[in-house]
């Protein structure tokens, strides 16, 4: 029984993600909606993602030249730094707090929609609701999260830099020019915005469908914001995985 209620539920999630890219026309409202969208979910997580980005590099600097000065190797933190936020840490994390910020934001709003019949008042009207609602915020996801995953590598190696030369005394030249010979353009700098437009896509999906399908209720809207979390935070690091596994070979 359980089986087949998760075989269901996968089918519906997937006959709704093929409803929002159906649903996504570039008219001047979808245009309009996607402008105020990114303003709402990107720019406005810009804060959290600052904060977490330069505690990330303090943390990942000090750790890994901790680990390096046993081998006297300290000169290669900015490598490891560079390599380790590009492939793995930079897209994860923003990810997991766009999550927080975004997701549960998209899901609480679809679900207060629900909660008070606007989202059947725009099927009444005549409006696709999927289409107003929620191919907006899907598409808004996919263009900031790699945005704010190069604003996150930014703060992040900012931070590194003072912790690895102010603060360690490693060389400044040194610094860069290791960092410059680790870091491939390809293999690290594009496959962490293809990650990080795979995660906002994820994120947004999961949060719309959970939101769009809650139970018409306070309550209702409560557990589909859990549940959108949870959810959508397990979807982004399984599929991290699954792209480390082909990106990285």
């Amino acid at each position: 029984m359980a089986f087949a209620q998760t075989i269901r539920g996968l089918g519906k999630a997937g006959l709704f993600s093929l409803a929002v890219f159906r649903a996504s026309t570039p008219t001047a409202d979808f245009w309009r909606e996607l402008v105020r969208e990114v303003y709402k979910i990107g720019a406005r997580s810009l804060p959290i993602i600052a904060v977490g980005g330069a505690f990330v590099g303090l943390s990942v600097t000090l750790l890994g030249y901790r680990v390096l000065v046993t081998y006297g190797a300290t000169g290669q933190v900015s490598a490891a730094v560079g390599i380790g936020l590009y492939r793995e840490l930079a897209p994860v994390l923003t990810a997991l707090l766009f999550v927080g910020r975004a997701g549960s934001s998209i899901a609480a709003e679809l679900g207060l929609m629900r909660a008070t019949d606007q989202i059947t008042a725009l099927g009444l009207m005549g409006i696709d609701p999927v289409g107003k609602a929620v191919a907006p915020r899907f598409w808004a996801a996919v263009l900031s999260m790699p945005l704010l995953t190069a604003f996150f590598c930014s703060l992040a190696i900012a931070a590194s830099w003072f912790q690895a030369v102010q603060v360690l005394g490693i060389d400044n030249g040194s610094y860069w020019q290791v960092m410059k010979d680790a870091v491939d353009f390809h293999d690290d700098f594009l496959s962490a915005f293809l990650k990080s437009a795979v995660f906002g896509g994820t994120a947004a999906l999961v949060a719309s469908y959970v939101g769009y399908h809650a139970e018409p209720t306070i309550e209702g809207t409560s557990v589909a914001t859990t549940r959108a979390v949870v959810n959508a935070s397990l979807l982004v690091l399984m599929f991290n995985f699954v792209l480390s596994a082909f990106l990285f070979r």
